[in-house]
């Protein structure tokens, strides 16, 4: 039997347990054994986006279209195999199901992975389709396995985000705000935005008073505010913001202060879903939600195959040390601690500097 968590998706605080059973495999199919995943706020992203972007797609749930299988970033190993090239063994890393196991049918085979050729999945963004074999991963990868699930999606996420205002000289803004400022979407994104930045760019963080003194001292921000205190700011230098919070009110008071200063204004997350809603008509530039694929998809067509990857892994393996000892890891197995993390993860109990790391195996 296959155990599995689902969720409603239009009601994402309610998930259950479910079980269902394992089907014979077909010609050209692996059965993989889901080992160590992360649970981090952009699972949660993924939940709220299921309907508009397709997450809820990837994994079809038992219960119906009424719910959804939750994707995460882990680890797997086939553990029955009908493909030749994709021998029982073979450990992988990418995109997988709240699930204790799950069937792939693996397509452009190579040394280095393959992708899940599956036909629900041929719409869906390239990136999320792809798997890495682990079998032969150097000693640098291997020593961060855990903080690779925690981290790697969230950097890379940070990373085109970084590259994307770049790309558009940051819309003529001097400085970047980022809601949400101590999330690990949100604090990767600062790195990057300042790293890339062929000209001097302020970055400012906005936070909880709760986590506060985390975020400073993660050393990534030039300023740390409480949003409480976001009308502190000069209204009248040119800025953009990064959303992470998906803070309607957050939103609005921003960009009511900053008026036709507010140059840009992209939503990436929602750690604030519950403060999500209309906002109506606002000053400054349109509010955009932020699709990642779509930024590296033109990266892609810029400097051709394979250099987006071979840059982003570079940049995170440079940055990870130096982030990785700010998170306590915290491990749990089997599915009551994978439900019970999951409803911490969704009602925000779970704290800045606690990296899930979660599997029903």
């Amino acid at each position: 039997m296959t155990q599995l968590l689902q969720v409603r998706r239009d009601a994402i605080t309610t998930a259950e347990l479910a079980e269902i059973e394992e089907r014979p495999l077909a010609e050209g199919e692996v059965r993989v054994r889901v080992g160590r995943w992360a649970l981090t706020a952009n699972n949660i992203s993924y939940a709220l986006t299921g309907n508009t972007i397709g997450y809820w797609t990837f994994y079809p749930a038992p219960g119906g279209e009424a719910w959804g299988i939750v994707p995460v970033w882990g680890f797997a190993e086939v553990s029955e195999s009908r493909h030749a090239e994709v021998p029982v063994g073979t450990r992988i890393w990418g995109f997988l199901p709240m699930a204790s196991d799950w069937v792939m049918q693996p397509v452009k085979v190579s040394e280095r992975g393959f992708t899940d050729g599956a036909p629900h999945r041929a719409a869906m963004a390239a990136v999320y389709n792809q798997y890495q074999r682990t079998n032969d991963d150097p000693p640098a990868m291997q020593a961060f396995a855990d903080q690779r699930s925690l981290l790697f999606p969230l950097l890379f996420t940070g990373w085109v985000i970084g590259d994307y205002l770049e790309d558009n000289g940051h819309f003529g803004a001097e400085q970047v705000i980022i809601g949400s400022a101590s999330s690990k979407t949100g604090f990767a994104a600062a790195h990057y935005v300042r790293e890339l930045a062929g000209r001097a760019i302020r970055v400012i963080g906005l936070t909880s008073p709760g986590n506060k003194a985390f975020t400073e001292g993660l050393g990534l921000y030039d300023q740390v505010l409480t949003y409480e205190a976001a009308e502190s700011l000069d209204a009248a230098v040119p800025t953009a913001y990064v959303d992470m919070a998906g803070d309607a009110a957050l939103r609005s008071r921003l960009h009511h202060r900053f008026g036709e200063q507010m140059k840009a204004s992209i939503t990436v997350g929602a750690t604030h879903w519950q403060a999500t809603g209309p906002e109506g008509e606002l000053p400054g530039a349109k509010p955009q939600f932020f699709f990642a694929p779509g930024q590296i998809a033109k990266r892609q067509s810029d400097w051709g195959p394979g250099v987006v990857d071979r840059k982003v892994l570079e940049a995170n393996l440079a940055f990870l040390p130096k982030i990785a000892t700010t998170l306590r890891i915290r491990s749990s197995a089997g599915g009551e601690a994978v439900a019970a993390a999951y409803d911490a993860m969704v009602h925000g109990r779970v704290p800045p500097d606690e990296g899930l790391i979660l599997s029903f195996n």
